[in-house]
């Protein structure tokens, strides 16, 4: 049986896999301010979260930090994309974009970068109260997946 464990190990180790961590960044990302007009927000939440489990200590003023992270848009919405011969909607697609840029102290560390996802979901009128759950759950799983994308894109500042 010990045999069999060490094997699966060794296998699992030889192909690369590896159990997902948290992302590594740069000495200049250690303490930060995030800039923006919305605290509230799906992704601003998930962003913040998302810094914390990578070590950044977030300030409350940007004189504090060593680098400030600008949210200069933060949108999400639905848009319909099929409907039926009875021009009722068949088919959404849920969207959120966001548009940021990172200042040093010394200037500009990364420009103005635009990120959006989709996702799309089928609609169906007999269950309004269900789908209007499932957009509200893919709008909050674009926000974590921007989140994570920003914090790859910070990583290798």
């Amino acid at each position: 049986m010990r045999i069999l464990a060490l094997l699966g190990v060794s296998l699992l180790a030889a192909c690369g896999w590896q159990l997902q961590g948290t992302t590594r960044l740069p000495e200049v990302m250690a303490v930060a301010y995030i800039d923006t007009n919305d605290r509230y927000t799906d992704f601003n939440r998930a962003l913040r979260d998302r810094l914390r489990a990578s070590g950044v200590r977030l300030v409350d003023s940007p004189s504090e930090a060593s680098a400030i992270v600008r949210i200069r848009r933060d949108e999400s919405g639905q848009r319909v994309l099929s409907v039926s011969a009875r021009n009722t909607p068949q088919e959404y697609e849920v969207f959120y974009a966001v548009e940021y840029s990172v200042d040093g102290q010394e200037g500009e560390l990364l420009e103005p970068q635009t990120l959006e996802v989709t996702r799309d979901y089928s609609y169906d009128v007999n269950t309004v109260l269900a789908k209007q759950r499932e957009q509200v759950i893919l709008r909050d799983a674009l926000a974590r997946d921007l989140a994570g994308l920003v914090v790859r894109r910070l990583a290798s500042l």
